[in-house]
């Protein structure tokens, strides 16, 4: 065994003997995250074992096969030993994949935000068809999506709309969609039947809990108003609607969903927190790529990752060059096939940079 394997067994160990220690177990903080590491160790420490086993296996097997003399059984024992050598180098895989670092976001829920781009009234549509899709793909999952904030238009686009997704591994499902989306089709208001080219910009955000993030109030800046919506909708006559500004960063929030002050204002501060988490992990992720450019992009907002086709009902993902047909079922929300193929494409980006 490689003392990297024996690195892991040796921390399942000692995570055992952590929660059953009454000194963690009364801190609630510590209990929860020793058990949570203790559940995302399991499946790991299981394949280890079996990896122990099969090559265990293995050896006895050829240490059989070097002393036996008989024909028939030297034929079966050698059949026996490339088995266990297929079996050991396909436990041996499964293994690299799951002891690539995991994004410690990936079982957290979400604040999305989508902005209308280039393309004028066409571009806000698009940005809303994107928000709808969102929300089929949250309803199918039986994800609760609630809307913070949001710019609609008078033809039913969206200017601009930030909502959460929350359930478990929301993040790692989502987090491929950051970046700049595009679609090509032709406007119901062009006579002409020429294809239009627009754009919408999609930010996913992990949210984060007060314990990750701490924000001084001093550091914030808040300010009410009255809401406005188009067509006279959601309009308020109270100052209920926040402006939050995070005066280091110049990170400004606004909420308006709600008629109440307060719970605008509790909104408005878990999209801040998110944000800010995001700003600072950034900076991070900057370094990094510096060093090592990832293949899958999980933050630029500035990257171009996906067109949608109208003419063609085509969707494709330009980062891994992966392409559907099935565009109007992709806009109900069934996103699932494209982030799968992801998801792999990131794990062996990463599992290759890891043999290098």
């Amino acid at each position: 065994m490689t003392p990297k394997l024996q690195s892991v067994l040796d921390r399942y160990e000692k995570l055992n003997e952590l929660v059953a220690d009454p000194s963690v177990i009364s801190d609630v903080n510590s209990y929860k995250n020793y058990t949570k590491e203790l559940y995302d160790m399991t499946e790991t420490v299981v394949k280890i074992k079996e990896l122990v086993r099969l090559e265990n296996e293995k050896s006895d097997a050829e240490l059989t096969l070097s002393i036996e003399t008989d024909p028939d059984m030297r034929e079966l024992l050698n059949a026996e030993v490339k088995e266990l050598i297929k079996r050991v180098a396909d436990v041996t895989q499964e293994l690299k994949l799951l002891l690539i670092p995991k994004d410690e976001n990936d079982d957290k829920s979400v604040i999305v935000e989508i902005r209308a781009g280039a393309g004028g009234e066409e571009a806000a549509l698009f940005a809303y068809e994107l928000y709808r899709m969102y929300v089929g793909f949250a309803d199918k999952h039986r994800y609760k999506t609630e809307e913070i904030d949001g710019n609609f238009t008078e033809l039913g686009g969206v200017k601009e709309v930030v909502f959460s997704v929350t359930g478990n591994g929301v993040y790692g499902r989502l987090k491929y969609e950051s970046g700049v989306h595009r679609v090509q089709r032709v406007p119901e208001t062009e006579s002409q039947g020429r294809i239009q080219t627009s754009t919408a910009t999609v930010a996913v955000l992990p949210e984060v809990e007060d314990v990750e993030i701490k924000i001084d109030e001093k550091d914030l800046k808040i300010d009410t108003y009255r809401s406005s919506g188009a067509g006279g909708q959601h309009v308020n006559k109270t100052e209920s609607c926040i402006r939050m500004t995070h005066i280091p960063t110049g990170i400004v929030v606004t909420c308006q969903d709600e008629r109440s002050q307060i719970k605008n204002r509790e909104k408005a501060l878990k999209v801040m927190k998110s944000r800010l988490y995001d700003f600072y992990n950034g900076q991070y992720r900057k370094e990094y790529d510096e060093n090592r450019k990832s293949q899958i992009g999980t933050g630029d907002r500035s990257e171009r990752i996906r067109t949608y086709n109208f003419p063609q009902g085509r969707i494709t993902d330009h980062r891994i060059g992966f392409t559907l047909f099935s565009l109007e079922s992709f806009l109900a929300g069934n996103i699932d096939e494209m982030t799968e193929a992801l998801q792999i494409a990131d794990r062996e980006a990463k599992l290759a940079n890891c043999e290098e």
